[in-house]
């Protein structure tokens, strides 16, 4: 009776950690890379998913998003002021990477995400 009882009380404690992943457990970093591309700063960006589920259409605010280096599609498709990342297709528990190039840095802010557990 007492492993049951601990057995439910685990199957409690891991449902409600995969019900607590939100769009806050979506980070974008970036930094300058050192290099220049056609006379602009390289930045490099990285997505990370800090959600044990992963998470799909994710959107990170673009507004005024510009770059002279190219960026792969299937990793940032930029659509007016909003970006998805990875074509909509699941973001796993890890980093996604990708450099641009402009004068300044972009905020790129996570502004939507469907978690999927």
């Amino acid at each position: 009776m007492v492993k049951i009882f601990i057995v439910a009380l685990l199957l409690v404690f891991v449902s409600q950690a995969y019900g607590q992943c939100s769009l806050k457990d979506i980070h974008v970093t970036q930094s300058k890379t050192g290099r220049t591309v056609g006379g602009k700063p390289e930045w490099s960006v990285t997505i990370t998913n800090w959600c044990a589920c992963v998470q799909q259409n994710v959107k990170l605010n673009c507004k005024g998003f510009q770059t002279v280096e190219g960026i792969e599609p299937s990793l940032l498709k930029v659509s007016g002021d909003v970006c998805l990342v990875t074509s909509g297709k699941p973001v796993w528990k890890g980093a996604i990477e990708f450099n641009y190039a402009w004068d300044t840095q972009f905020p790129l802010n996570p502004i939507s995400a469907e978690v999927a557990c």
